[in-house]
Order: structure tokens, then sequence, then C-alpha cells
């Protein structure tokens, strides 16, 4: 039978993801909207993002937040090109946004000692690896295969190399050890469902110190700088951002912030993403022709939640088309370079009582196409 209950809202996209519940873009604060984001409003507005950034995320005080361009491609490559050729580089990749990581450090950058660890999609390599005498570069969770790291033991506590850590789709939904983490990239676009084009760089003492002592070889482009005369350009980490940024987009995330605080706070965000997960996990242990792409639970994500089926390339591409149709569930289909199948966002923002009424529709829709 079709169903008959529709999920309240039918986004369910990586990225950008849903909106907070009870958005209404009617009640940013807009008073930033027309003003330089130079003017004391603009970097009142910016300091404020970055203060609760480090609040709601409780990040050491001595840890350092800015705003960049360009999402977290832009605060990745920022890092990667200012930081990395002073040691040896470990990176490990296990999908798509790994593996470009992995291209422009060899590619690119054309760094003689790159050690890279990978794995099919699915898998995680062996952690293991990494050598705590060379610099580390990894995404926390590979939002294309749904599959992340469960923790941060494998990172030496007396390690000579920092550490370069992806984590756009696990902060605000995931724990994050930041003794363990020298630079934390992420955009707010993911679990927070920010709008795009502005990425968040997390800078620990320890990368401070490899910034301000360490000079790359290579040209460095005006956007990348993140020192000035060996020294931080501290303004990036205060509201002084080294850009234009979208005053709209930072009211936007500062209420996402607030929206986080009026839940009660990271832990609850990280648990709604959680229980998230647990619906669809029923789900698959009660089908059969639907599975999780990551082949251990341990290493299961509980955003990008990436699912194969007992089906075509093109019947899958029929299904993810008929409940777009439907409106029941948008943007559903796996990422371009991933295996063909379904990639459900789980994040804060999305509530379990949509998932719950796209569940049904996933099996109605599954067996239409096999009609």
């Amino acid at each position: 039978m079709k169903p008959q209950i529709t999920p309240a809202n039918p986004n369910f996209s990586s990225g950008p993801c849903a909106k907070r519940p009870g958005y209404d873009v009617s009640q940013l604060d807009l008073s930033t909207l027309g003003r330089s984001h130079r003017s004391a409003i603009g970097k009142s507005a910016l300091k404020d993002a970055i203060e609760k950034t480090k609040q709601v995320l409780n990040i050491p005080d001595d840890y350092r937040v800015g705003i960049v361009p360009a999402s977290d491609t832009g605060a990745m490559e920022m890092v990667l090109w200012s930081m990395l050729g002073e040691r040896p580089v470990d990176i490990f990749s296990w999908e798509s946004f790994g593996e470009g990581w992995f291209a422009d450090i060899s590619k690119q950058l054309k760094l003689d000692e790159v050690n890279h660890y990978d794995a099919d999609y699915g898998k995680l390599p062996d952690m293991s690896q990494a050598n705590p005498a060379n610099d580390v570069v990894f995404t926390w969770n590979g939002t294309t295969s749904g599959v992340c790291v469960p923790d941060g033991d494998w990172i030496a506590n007396d390690r000579e190399g920092i550490t370069i850590c992806d984590a756009t789709s696990a902060v605000f939904a995931m724990p994050m050890p930041w003794g363990k983490l020298d630079v934390t990239t992420y955009s707010w676009q993911k679990v927070l469902g920010g709008e795009g084009g502005h990425g968040v760089i997390v800078l620990s003492p320890r990368a401070v110190e490899r910034l301000e002592s360490y000079t790359p070889s290579w040209p460095m482009p005006k956007i990348f700088r993140l020192t000035k005369g060996n020294k931080l350009i501290e303004g990036i980490f205060s509201g002084a951002t080294i850009n234009t940024p979208s005053m709209l987009c930072v009211a936007d995330y500062l209420d996402a912030l607030g929206w986080v605080e009026s839940i009660g706070g990271l832990s609850e965000c990280i648990n709604k993403s959680k229980q998230n997960l647990v619906v669809m996990e029923h789900f698959v242990a009660e089908n059969e022709w639907i599975d999780f792409l990551a082949e251990t639970e341990d290493t299961r994500s509980n955003t990008s939640v990436c699912l194969s089926l007992d089906a075509t390339a093109e019947q899958v591409k029929d299904l993810v088309k008929l409940l777009d149709r439907e409106g029941v569930a948008y943007d559903i289909g796996a990422y371009r370079d991933a295996p063909a199948g379904l990639r459900i966002w789980c994040g804060a923002t999305v509530e379990a009582s949509d998932l719950k009424a796209l569940l049904p529709w996933l099996s109605w829709g599954y067996q239409q196409v096999f009609k």
C-alpha cells in the first residue's frame, strides 16, 4: 500500500543540509545587512560567532577559531598549503574528499614524502599506521561513504607532527577530542544546516607554532595566507576576516548556534544524530534488500548515512526520482563518485519523526521500481 503519511520536512540532503526545526528566516537578526563587515557591528557579529563556536563546542581556551572563505574545502586548502612540507605526511582516505586531499598533496603541492593509506568505500584504513613523527591528514567522517573514525585513540599524545582533520560532517554531531586535533576544519552548512560558502578553522597552539615557524617554499595566494611577517594574522580569529563574508550567512549561523544552546547544548545535538541513526538501524535490520555501506557498526556515520540496495544503479536512480516526485525525499542519491545507493542525512536538524515517515516510502518505492 502506498503510504499516507509524509515527512513534514523532506529535505534529507547531505549538504547544504536541512534547516533547524522551526527555522524562520524572518526571525534572523538582520542588523548587519548592508553594513561593512569591517564596521563595529560587523566585527562584533563575526566575533560573536567565533566565541559562541568555542563555547558550544567546548573548544579549549588556547585554541583559535577563524572564519574563512570557500566552505570546508577552502578551509582545508588554506591549511594544506600553509602548513605542510616541513615533515613527511601520512594521509588516510576512504572516500571522495580524502582522495581529493591526497591528490592536492601529491599532485599540486608535489611533496616527496607522502604515505597514502586508503581503503575502499565502506571500509576504514588501519589508522594505527600513523607515524607520530609525521604530519597526518584525514577526514573524521567520510561524507560520501558514511564511514567515520570511531575515536582519536590512534593519535599519539606525544606526536611530533601535527594532525589536520577535515571534520565537516562530524562537528556538532560527534565528540571531537580536541587534544588530539591540531587543525580541524568544517563548514556550518552541514550539521547546523547553515548557508554555504564559509569555512571554519580551529587551530591548536601547536598548529599556530607551525604557522609561525615554517614558511612553505611555494607561492602563497593571498586568500590562503594565515600569517604575515611570520606571525599569525590574528584578525582572522577575532572577527576581521580576510575576505568579505556574507553577513546574512553569519546571522544564519548565529541563529543555528542559538538553537543548539536552546535544545540543551552540544550533548543533545550529538544525541539527536545518534537517535536518528538508531531509527535507520532498525529499518535496515528489518529489511533484507537494504544495508549500510559501512561494513562495521563502530565506523557507521550518524550523519551522512550511506546505504546499499539490492538493485541496479538504474533502479536506484528510478527510486530516487520517484521519491522526489512524491515530495517525500529530496537529494538522497549517493554521491557521484560513490557506489550506487542512497545517502540520507541524519544530523541533528533532521527530526526522527520525519525519518520514521520516510521509511515506509522507501519500502514502497523499492517495490515500485521492481514492478
